[in-house]
């Protein structure tokens, strides 16, 4: 009697296991699926005097070229060797570089410009992306706009202060007014390189507003990244330049 009353358990269990199992057969794999343990990291190819692949070259105009070959792909970055100083005379403070992509493949490759970005090294490796140039163009005319209301308020209050505001907010437009034409005419965007068009060359620029990198130094180390062709294409370099790198000679 026992086993009778348990028989119909038995047949519910194995029931119950059986359409378990059917239904696991029926779910999506990417339900079933673990994610995996890791990530392969993207390679990084990094500027070197002493390495192939690697030139250098000093323009008469005190800007630094840096060229990395990889591949079908190479990288050329121009930077001023005074723009750190420069940096803290603007009246929006911002860095910029110049970037310049050629392809040498038969096939197509995509250059995306968002996710070039620029370490700080001295200043807690503060990394900052590369600013969007329609948003960095309308931050400008905002902050132009911003000062010629703040100017028009204080000359109600102090008008015999009219001179200088309207002096100090002349120069503010024209300084922005530069700025937007030259954002909007001459920024890096992103392109598809092929053999009808094998190279692009444009201007990033990097916010320099976070609260490490903001107050003035002597010198900083820097190291520009521009992930490329399944690679990321890295420029280490320091501003003002030592004196030891004044006398680097182009490599071929």
């Amino acid at each position: 009697m026992p086993l009778l009353c348990h028989a119909p358990r038995r047949r519910l269990v194995w029931r119950a296991l059986w359409l378990l199992a059917l239904l696991l057969c029926w779910l999506p794999p990417v339900v079933r699926a673990l994610p995996p343990s890791d990530k392969s990291k993207i390679p990084a190819i990094r500027w070197n005097e002493e390495t192939a692949g690697c030139t250098f070259s000093r323009g008469e105009d005190g800007k630094f070229h840096y060229g990395l070959w990889s591949g079908d792909a190479g990288v050329t970055l121009v930077v001023d060797s005074q723009e750190l100083e420069k940096v803290h005379r603007r009246h929006e403070p911002f860095f910029s570089a110049m970037v310049s992509v050629r392809y040498r493949g038969q096939n197509a490759l995509d250059l995306g410009t968002e996710h070039i970005s620029l370490e700080f090294i001295r200043h807690f490796g503060v990394v900052e992306t590369a600013l969007d140039p329609d948003e960095f163009a309308q931050k400008v005319q905002d902050d132009a706009d911003s000062v010629d209301h703040e100017a028009a308020r204080e000359v109600k209050k102090h008008p015999e202060k009219k001179p200088e505001t309207e002096a100090y907010v002349r120069a503010f437009q024209k300084d922005s007014a530069e700025l937007l034409e030259f954002v909007s005419k001459n920024s890096l965007r992103p392109t598809r390189l092929q053999k009808e068009n094998p190279e692009v060359s444009g201007w990033v620029f990097f916010s320099v507003n976070d609260k490490w990198i903001s107050g003035r130094k002597k010198q900083e180390d820097f190291i520009l990244r521009v992930p490329l062709d399944g690679k990321v294409f890295e420029f280490p370099f320091t501003l003002p330049p030592k004196p030891g790198d004044l006398m680097l000679r182009k490599r071929e």
